[in-house]
């Protein structure tokens, strides 16, 4: 499945309390982008995308946005080999 990409990226900001990994799975399912979304305990939320590039950018670009009550300060992203993630979910 080399057309596949896989990104870890770690938001900062005020993105915890605020629905984001909620409204991240909901994204991601609406990109037909696989992965998963969790809280960290520094306050960040770290989450993996893996599908189709084009898919898997904009949800890149949307995390610099996030929820609605979020604020987002930084998102940090790294590119790894494909796993085969299936489906989207939140990690607690």
């Amino acid at each position: 499945m080399s057309d596949r990409t896989r990104v870890r990226v770690y938001v900062s900001g005020r993105v915890q309390g605020v629905y984001y990994r909620a409204n991240t799975r909901d994204a991601a399912r609406a990109r037909n982008v696989d992965g998963w979304v969790r809280n960290l305990d520094d306050g960040r939320v770290e989450a993996v995308f893996e599908g189709d590039e084009d898919a898997v950018e904009e949800m890149i670009e949307w995390c610099h946005t996030g929820s609605p009550a979020a604020t987002v300060h930084d998102v940090d992203v790294s590119y790894e080999e494909p796993r085969n993630e299936s489906g989207f979910s939140v990690r607690r």
